[in-house]
């Protein structure tokens, strides 16, 4: 009975200590970290992925989805995050979502990377054959482009244990895949209408990781966690819009020109600096066409030169088309989304030009009407004889009386007008206008 006893109240001063514990084992649910990647593909696309990673080891997280929906973008940074992919301790899954959403060039390429490879119902993928800048390269160098594209593709798709040959075509041949017929040929693993669908489906399969270990996904009931991009990420995706960088970098320019012209106001020449250095940030970031660059510096140099010499504009023209053809050929990428759209150049060149040229036109026009003061001011003008001109006498030219000497002319009466025609120290020299005025 003592025991018995003994036993009851052990068992009662350890119950608060198990309750805890049994509750956290009932209410713990597997955590599934969601990155959605609705862009293209660029630097701060891959860092973006590589925080979500990074974020899901440290919650242990069950596996990572991979909402992606992308017209494609530069291959170092598919590279790069295809890498990350690799080497992410968290199982990853690409999801191409939403209805309507695919996953071009690049985006494919991360679809395959994936341990698990997922389409929405009516998405699309493929067509990831490279494209070439400029001129086109002669056949050698195209095949070796090719050649490496679909080396690299191999490199995991045949260890993921996907269709080989049917991805290899979407580089060579440009192909391009529904959900179903990407299923059919073994590029991707399910069809999931949505994220709790994809969950489920995957509950309790054994999937093979990169490094050849095999583990099993454990998604009944998870808790989806979603890591948007920060403040930092999304403001840096802005700046690498093309279309945006050009236009800060035409603004900032034209406000530093307008402080040249009018120095001493600060406000623009400092608003126009720092819209520049935000401009050369965001194309930093970008594949840049160096022939592009010489051009935006030559429109920089005739512009400048259409203020220093009177070329009737054409200096200005010619900038103004360099200053076109540069902005619109700056960004050296196949896709058109990373690309600097021909209205966008067209309008701030064409606008920078004409805004320049009036500068340029203004601060030429005050160089040349110099301001006169004194005695000289009064060139040109016309004055009235106050006292008889014989041929010296007295004239009033704007409300003052002045000493004035007749010049070709023998004399004229008090009230006529004449005009000054020189300044000989404190005496005007006139001549008759052939009108006179009575006073």
């Amino acid at each position: 009975m003592k025991t018995s006893l003994k036993f009851l109240f052990a068992l009662v001063c350890l119950l608060p200590c198990l309750l805890p514990v049994a509750a956290r084992a009932d209410t713990a649910k597997p955590v599934v970290v969601k990155l959605i990647i609705h862009d293209t593909v660029q630097p701060i696309t891959a860092d973006y992925l590589q925080r979500g990673l990074d974020a899901a080891a440290r919650l242990h997280a069950s596996a990572v989805i991979v909402s992606l929906g992308t017209p494609g973008g530069l291959l170092e940074s598919t590279r790069v995050m295809v890498e990350s992919i690799e080497k992410s301790s968290v199982p990853v899954i690409v999801y191409i979502s939403p209805t309507g959403s695919r996953a071009g060039s690049a985006g494919f390429f991360l679809l395959e990377a994936a341990d698990i490879a997922a389409m929405a119902p009516g998405t699309n993928a493929g067509a990831s054959h490279p494209v070439t800048e400029g001129r086109e390269p002669d056949a050698i160098l195209k095949q070796k482009i090719e050649n490496d594209a679909a080396a690299f593709l191999r490199s995991y798709v045949s260890r993921r244990g996907r269709n080989v040959q049917a991805a290899e075509d979407a580089v060579r041949n440009s192909k391009s895949y529904s959900d179903e017929e990407a299923l059919n040929l073994k590029l991707i693993d399910l069809i999931a209408s949505n994220d709790q669908s994809l969950l489920s489906s995957l509950d309790g399969r054994e999937i093979k990781r990169f490094d050849g270990s095999s583990t099993t996904l454990h998604l009944q009931g998870a808790t989806i966690t979603e890591i948007a991009p920060s403040l930092r990420e999304r403001l840096l995706t802005r700046l690498t819009d093309p279309n945006l960088a050009v236009l800060l970098l035409v603004l900032g320019g034209l406000l530093i020109y307008l402080e040249f012209n009018v120095p001493g106001t600060i406000i623009p020449g400092s608003i126009g600096t720092l819209l520049v250095l935000l401009s050369l940030f965001g194309l930093n970031l970008l594949p840049i066409r160096h022939t592009a660059v010489l051009l935006l510096i030559a429109a920089l140099v005739l512009m400048v030169l259409e203020t220093k010499f009177a070329s009737h504009g054409m200096l200005a023209l010619s900038g103004t088309i360099c200053l076109v053809f540069g902005l619109a050929t700056l960004v050296n990428t196949s896709v058109p989304e990373m690309q600097v759209h021909t209205g966008t150049a067209l309008g701030a060149g064409i606008g920078f030009g004409t805004i320049s040229f009036g500068l340029a036109w203004i601060a030429l026009r005050a160089r040349r009407g110099k301001v006169l003061t004194g005695p000289q001011a009064m060139v040109g003008g016309v004055a009235i004889a106050q006292t008889p001109l014989t041929p010296n006498g007295q004239v009033e030219i704007r409300g003052e009386l002045w000493q004035a000497s007749l010049r070709n002319h023998a004399a004229l009466p008090a009230g006529a007008a004449v005009l000054v025609r020189s300044v000989d120290g404190l005496t005007l020299i006139v001549e008759p206008t052939g009108d006179s005025v009575q006073s």
